[in-house]
């Protein structure tokens, strides 16, 4: 798939799958489930599919691994579930959601731990990676070696812009299932409830929230900008990704189909990162043609808020001082 038939294909919002199943993958030795909460249009999924395509064509079908977005087969959390028990293969897992296993593995997500992309690819490249990595494995899970990337999250909401930490307090804000995330919001006066992505349009349109927080691309591809009318550029966390598959199903994969998935995968990653750096430099101009106001409050009252909450020092003590130093090799003191 060419860069320019892609993007043609997310402008138009493509849902299904894009890639059609060669006849020999019925007799595949190798056959796996795929589950995503991502759009079937998001950049991601794009990847995923096409890598998965790849993966079948290299291996002559021994590998046929089924792509599932847009939720088809539950919620995040359901799916860590499913993975973890081996009633679903693999997944495309949201990092912060390792905190439901392990708190530590939400680490890379502590609040206004990095400026800018090179800051966040020079620790998830390097040895806060590395780290997360190894809490795949404490929870039965095996991650492949690139992470994805998500983006940077910002503050929308229907009413009115946040430009300081006093527009927080008592905003009925939409958070993912993640306890950092939830006690972000709480240390910031904020009233959160966890509500799974794909039931966050109807949530917002149905006024059992008012506000929400998540990178430019998916308010354009998920269309939040027909339920919510201003967009604070707040960048306050970096989320991302991992590709993630049941560590036993993983280990029963012949050693040399386990290199050709993850070369795939991994590769797949990277493409995936420039698709979002491209839709990125577009998003927000395309937002406000659909009515968007933006405005791009500072930063740093916010993590002196925080502070003064004692979310950092609390949170220091949930990840422990080994996890809290290598992140602080990366992003500089915190707390």
């Amino acid at each position: 798939m060419t860069s320019s038939n892609r993007r043609l294909l997310l402008a138009a919002g493509v849902t299904a799958p894009l890639f059609s199943i060669p006849a020999f993958a019925k007799n595949a030795e190798i056959r796996f489930k795929f589950g995503s909460s991502m759009p079937g249009n998001h950049p991601s999924t794009l990847r995923i599919q096409e890598a998965l395509s790849k993966i079948r064509e290299a291996t002559q079908g021994r590998v046929d691994i089924q792509m599932f977005p847009a939720g088809a087969l539950g919620s995040d959390i359901d799916m860590v579930s499913q993975v973890r028990s081996g009633a679903l293969q693999m997944m495309y897992l949201p990092q912060a959601h390792l905190s439901s296993m392990a708190p530590r593995g939400a680490l890379h997500s502590v609040p206004f731990a990095f400026e800018d992309y090179d800051d966040v690819w020079a620790a998830m490249d390097g040895p806060l990676g590395a780290y997360i990595r190894t809490i795949y494995t404490k929870v039965g899970l095996h991650a492949f070696e690139r992470p994805w990337d998500h983006g940077f999250m910002h503050m929308t909401t229907r009413s009115k812009p946040i430009e300081t930490p006093k527009d927080m307090q008592g905003l009925r804000v939409r958070a993912s299932v993640v306890p950092l995330y939830v006690s972000m919001f709480r240390a910031l006066g904020a009233a959160p409830t966890a509500i799974p992505f794909p039931e966050l349009y109807m949530a917002l349109q149905a006024n059992v929230v008012d506000a929400q927080n998540n990178p430019l691309q998916l308010l354009d591809l998920a269309k939040l900008y027909e339920v919510q009318s201003f967009c604070s550029l707040t960048a306050h966390t970096w989320e991302g990704y991992f590709a993630c598959a049941n560590a036993r199903a993983w280990a029963r994969v012949p050693a040399e189909l386990q290199t050709v998935i993850s070369e795939h995968l991994n590769a797949a990653a990277l493409l995936a990162r420039d698709d979002l750096r491209q839709l990125n430099e577009t998003v927000e101009a395309r937002l406000r043609t659909h009515g968007m106001q933006f405005n791009r409050p500072e930063r740093e009252p916010f993590r002196l808020a925080l502070q003064k909450a004692g979310f950092y020092q609390e949170w220091k003590a949930k990840f422990g001082p080994e996890a809290w130093e290598i992140l602080e090799k990366q992003t500089g003191k915190l707390a």
